[in-house]
């Protein structure tokens, strides 16, 4: 059954969603504090695994999860386990902020992938989506000013790995339910992550559980929340209110962190978000490609 539009419940779940992404990120930054970005996203796809397994006895079990194409499944793990290790890995080397505004470059090169390999039209309001976007970018980054800082080039990297992921999603949502997907997701990258994982494995102290269950916990939740609130209102309403998620983990950032934001980051990432409010006029977003992304 499809909810009643509701602008206070799109709301409330999209809330949740923003507090969840927040949560992570702070998580993100506990645990790779103390052990390795691959030991972080191996405890969190095992953990995520059991907090899934209720919904996939609500879905038909086991046998519900069976696909007929476990290339496309493997494919857009490895890329999207990838882009998750990066971003990561970025968590240690550059304020929230910048990563955050630098990962809402996502939609942009998600909508050039879609117009190379699903064949989408590139319109004149996409074309300047991605125009201020990459705009955005260059003012953050600021390449030819000194030295270009590799967390800069690490989320970037991630960005690209999340824009494929979902393009790819798209064409598994044709098939696959969301929640098949994400067993998947958790199944195929727990694997691929097994031996890196081990490489350098370091028991997690005590004091690291509570953060090591939290990003498993929002890794979901964050996803889960924001594809709860899609079903209430439409993405030009709903993203804009994810647009809140920069200047939270700016003030996160600074508060936790004593991060500082200059005017480039403020100014590039205001770009972005621009280009973002364009590249919502053409299509709504689809609640399963935001929960399996």
């Amino acid at each position: 059954m499809t909810p009643t539009p509701s602008i206070p419940k799109a709301a409330f779940w999209m809330a949740l969603s923003i507090a969840s992404f927040l949560a992570m990120s702070v998580a993100g930054r506990a645990t790779t504090a103390e052990i390795n970005v691959f030991q972080v996203l191996e405890l969190r796809s095992v953990i995520g695994f059991f907090i899934l397994l209720p919904l996939v006895m609500m879905s038909g079990g086991f046998p519900a999860m069976r696909t007929q194409r476990p290339v496309a499944h493997i494919a857009r793990n490895i890329i999207h386990y990838s882009g998750q290790a990066a971003w990561l890995y970025a968590l240690t080397l550059i304020p929230l902020a910048v990563l955050i505004s630098i990962e809402f470059t996502t939609p942009i090169w998600t909508a050039i992938l879609a117009v190379i390999f699903l064949g989408e039209r590139l319109s004149r309001p996409r074309l300047a989506a991605i125009v201020l976007g990459l705009i955005g970018v260059v003012i953050i980054v600021r390449p030819g000013v000194g030295s270009v800082d590799p967390g800069h080039l690490v989320v970037l990297g991630a960005a690209v790995c999340f824009g494929i992921s979902v393009v790819m999603v798209k064409s598994l949502t044709r098939t696959d339910s969301v929640v098949r997907i994400i067993f998947w997701m958790l199944i195929i990258q727990s694997v691929v992550g097994l031996v890196p994982a081990l490489y350098e494995w370091r028991n997690p102290p005590l004091a690291l559980w509570p953060w090591i269950v939290l990003i498993a916990f929002t890794g979901m939740s964050s996803h889960f929340c924001m594809a709860r609130a899609l079903g209430y209102a439409d993405a030009t309403v709903i993203s804009p209110m994810d647009f809140l998620r920069v200047p939270l983990s700016a003030l996160i950032g600074w508060l936790l962190y004593s991060e500082q934001i200059d005017a480039f980051t403020a100014g590039g990432a205001l770009l972005i978000l621009m280009g973002n409010l364009l590249n919502l006029q053409r299509k709504p977003i689809e609640p399963a490609e935001v929960a399996a992304s």
